[in-house]
């Protein structure tokens, strides 16, 4: 048995065990978050390279061998995932030292925080759609009860949106699987690639990949059923929106690159036009409805969603290269995505509010904050030399290549919509004096201790943004060996299998 492949799922579970039951001493599960989240991190960074050296892994859980058992498989995209995973979770931890109260903590923010990564790990490392499922699930109970917490009026209404859009992905996604069950006899993905080949009448695979792509498409928050996003991601204490902005979409995201990349990828005349139009669409709607707002976190949670698209765009080009720019476009949008969100923490810390309006000063008072956000907000507006200035030349190269001219140019226009609501945010929080009626009865100046632990997961992730950007080396060769597996899905059945199934 090779552990390398549970203990991203393990750890999170154990840990959250224990928090479970050293609930009434705080100190122990603030210190269990801190190094369950590490030790997440350091399983997920020897699985990568652990794929990397030796191929595709896989472990057939319980001895029972594929398609009858639960497969657990890792390649490189689903291992790159789950590094990701552990960066923020670590960071969100340490983050959450010193913004999760008393109140929060008594309530199981912890114990909720260890049972999201563990789903979250879970669904990138399944090799069974019903799995799949079930991790969904997961998240989605672990992601409500965060988002609830504290019990105010706007969490509770956000509350809902998410979840009622969330439970009718659920259901469809159930449905879908409920259905390619009856048409094929098997819930294993590398079985289910093999079976649906072979079938001839395409009319019913091609509906069933429409209804994937529906419910993966509303967990991803693409269009149309994106609004329950921004209407949630600004409500609940800001260290769950930036567990959440980096990660849940990304579920969605991985889900739709790994059914239709393996699963669905036989008629992409039809399923790759229907993602396409869904990218561009996607990218449009989140930047214009960004540029509309003037709450920092909202602004920051339209942006998701505008960003999702060029995420999408990668998938629906469907070249190696588009796969590529899709890969780091993920890897850099959920370093960076995260990264704006804890910003958008401290400066609420500092000055008790996320309205524009109640806002500024702040360049004078904390450069170095200036500088935190700088380096994230130019980065999501891919300047150079930063990670997005590199994911977005790839994606759109991409699209020049495959003739796409239209999204390509939707792709450009975006990303100048996303500098002028990332310099509206500077403008307005940074470089403007600190309007009289700024003097909120929220505002909480924190001990030096806790700005220290706020801004350091913070420097962390700028840290990583520009490594990737003056570094992009090692990033695209992961990301060039990720398009390598996912267009070549035989290496993936074979792995799952046959006989070439490494770890099993």
């Amino acid at each position: 048995m090779n552990p390398a492949l549970v203990l991203p799922i393990v750890l999170p579970l154990l840990s959250g065990t224990l928090s479970l039951v050293l609930w009434r001493s705080r100190r122990m599960q603030r210190w269990i978050a801190v190094l369950g989240t590490l030790g997440l991190l350091v399983s997920g960074v020897s699985l990568l390279g652990l794929v990397s050296r030796d191929g595709i892994q896989v472990l057939q859980v319980g001895g029972w061998q594929a398609p009858f058992g639960i497969s657990l498989v890792a390649d490189v995209l689903g291992a790159i995932m789950v590094v990701l995973t552990g960066i923020i979770g670590l960071a969100v931890a340490i983050y959450s030292l010193a913004t999760t109260g008393r109140g929060h903590e008594a309530f199981g923010y912890f114990p909720l925080m260890h049972l999201l990564l563990a789903g979250v790990a879970g669904a990138f490392l399944t090799g069974d759609i019903f799995n799949l499922y079930v991790w969904f699930e997961v998240m989605l109970v672990a992601s409500f009860a965060l988002l609830i917490l504290g019990s105010e009026k706007a969490q509770m209404e956000g509350a809902i949106k998410y979840v009622t859009l969330n439970l009718v992905s659920s259901v469809l996604f159930l449905v879908a699987v409920g259905l390619l069950y009856s048409l094929v006899g098997s819930l294993n993905m590398a079985d289910i690639a093999q079976r649906l080949a072979r079938l001839e009448d395409r009319r019913l695979v091609d509906a069933l990949a429409m209804m994937f792509m529906v419910a993966f498409g509303i967990k991803a928050a693409a269009f149309p059923l994106f609004f329950w996003l921004p209407a949630s991601y600004h409500t609940p204490p800001v260290a769950v929106s930036a567990l959440f902005a980096g990660l849940l979409t990304k579920v969605g995201v991985y889900a739709l690159y790994r059914v239709f990349t393996l699963i669905f990828h036989h008629s992409p005349g039809y399923t790759h036009e229907i993602l396409l139009w869904g990218a561009g669409l996607t990218m449009l709607c989140g930047v214009l409805g960004a540029a509309a707002q003037h709450e920092f976190r909202r602004i920051l949670s339209f942006h998701i969603v505008s960003q999702i698209g060029y995420m999408m765009l990668g998938l629906a080009l469907f070249t190696p290269l588009a796969i590529i720019g899709g890969v780091f476009y993920i890897i850099h949008h959920i370093l960076v995505k995260t990264n704006l969100f804890l910003v958008s923490g401290i400066v609420h810390r500092l000055l008790g509010s996320y309205q524009l309006k109640r806002l500024g000063g702040l360049y004078r008072e904390h450069p170095w904050l200036a500088i935190l956000f700088l380096i994230p907000a130019l980065s999501l507006a891919g300047m150079p030399p930063l990670s997005g200035f590199f994911a977005k030349f790839i994606v759109i190269r991409a699209g020049i290549e495959a003739e796409a001219y239209g999204v390509t140019f939707v792709a450009l226009l975006v990303g100048l919509l996303t500098l002028y609501s990332m310099i509206k945010i500077w403008s307005e929080v940074f470089w403007k004096p600190l309007p009289e009626e700024g003097e909120s009865d929220d505002r909480q100046p924190p001990a030096r201790r806790e700005l220290w632990l706020m801004a350091a997961p913070a420097l962390g992730l700028a840290l990583c943004t520009l490594f990737i950007g003056l570094n992009a080396g090692p990033i695209h060769a992961l990301a060039e060996a990720s398009a390598a597996q996912l267009l070549a899905p035989e290496h993936y059945i074979e792995a799952v299998l046959g006989e070439a199934g490494g770890g099993s």
